[in-house]
C-alpha cells in the first residue's frame, strides 16, 4: 500500500501548481511561512523545508528580510505548439545534444496500448532519449509510436533528425492532446536530469493523430527550475497565433 506523502512534499506540490498554472506569477511574492502554518497546521520547519528546496531548485527565490518570491523567466514553450525541443534550444541561442536511452519495438502494456486504442500486447515503437541545453538536461522524452504510421521509426539516427521532426515528415499532423502535471522527481528521474531527488518536474503528454490513427503517445519532463509553459487564447477559445 502507498504511504502517505510527507507534509512538505505536499506543499511543494501545492506552491508549484500555483506557479505553473499562472496564479503566481514570476517575481511575485508568495505566501508567508506563517500564512502556511495557518493554512496547513503545520510547522515552521516543514514549511521552511519546502520552501527552502524550492529555492534550491530554482522555482523560488528567498530574500533575507523581504521574503519569497518566485524566481524569474526560464526556458519556456508556447503551450499550444508542437515544436522540436533542437529547435527550442536553437532559438534561444544555446547548443542542443541528445542521447538515446532506449530504441525498441514492445509489445506495450495496457496502460499505453489503451492511449492508441489498441489491444494489450499490441506492437508499438518505445524510445526514451534525454535532450540537453549547453550540456544541461532540459527535457527527457519517453515515446511510443504507432508502427502503422511510421513503419521505419526505429531505423532513424535521432542524431540527425529529432523523433518530432521525422513524425511531422511522415505522419502529417491532425490534432494534437495535452496534459500538464506538476510532479516530483523520483530518485531515478533526478539522476537523468541531474536535479534532486524530489525536486519539482513538469510533464507534459500529448497525443499526436495522423491519417485518423493516433501516431504517437508521448511524456515529455523538464526540471521546473529551468522551464515554464505559456499559452494564451483570442476571444471565442481558439489558442492565439
Amino acid at each position: 500500500m502507498d504511504q502517505p506523502k510527507p507534509h512538505y512534499l505536499k506543499l511543494k506540490q501545492y506552491i508549484l501548481r500555483h506557479v505553473t498554472n499562472g496564479d503566481w506569477p514570476p517575481l511575485s511574492r508568495v505566501p508567508s511561512e506563517n500564512d502556511f502554518v495557518q493554512k496547513f497546521g503545520v510547522s515552521r520547519m516543514t514549511v521552511n523545508r519546502a520552501l527552502r528546496e524550492l529555492s534550491d531548485s530554482g522555482v523560488l527565490s528567498r530574500v533575507q528580510g523581504v521574503g519569497t518570491f518566485v524566481a524569474g523567466p526560464k526556458a519556456e514553450s508556447a503551450l499550444f505548439e508542437v515544436r522540436s525541443i533542437r529547435d527550442e534550444i536553437s532559438a534561444r541561442g544555446q547548443v542542443h545534444s541528445m542521447k538515446v536511452l532506449i530504441s525498441e519495438a514492445v509489445l506495450a502494456r495496457p496502460a499505453v496500448t489503451s492511449q492508441f486504442g489498441l489491444e494489450p500486447g499490441a506492437e508499438l515503437f518505445h524510445t526514451r532519449l534525454l535532450h540537453k541545453a549547453n550540456g544541461k538536461p532540459l527535457q527527457l522524452e519517453d515515446r511510443f509510436v504507432n508502427p502503422i504510421s511510421a513503419p521505419d521509426y526505429l531505423e532513424i539516427d535521432f542524431q540527425n533528425e529529432t523523433p518530432h521532426q521525422y513524425l511531422m515528415r511522415v505522419a502529417p499532423l491532425e490534432r494534437t492532446e495535452h496534459i500538464i502535471e506538476a510532479e516530483v522527481a523520483s530518485k531515478r528521474l533526478a539522476a537523468q536530469l541531474e536535479i534532486a531527488e524530489n525536486d519539482p518536474v513538469l510533464v507534459l503528454t500529448r497525443r499526436t493523430w495522423s491519417r485518423g490513427h493516433v501516431a504517437s503517445y508521448v511524456r515529455l519532463t523538464y526540471p521546473a527550475s529551468r522551464y515554464r509553459f505559456v499559452g494564451s487564447f483570442q476571444v471565442g477559445g481558439s489558442p492565439a497565433p
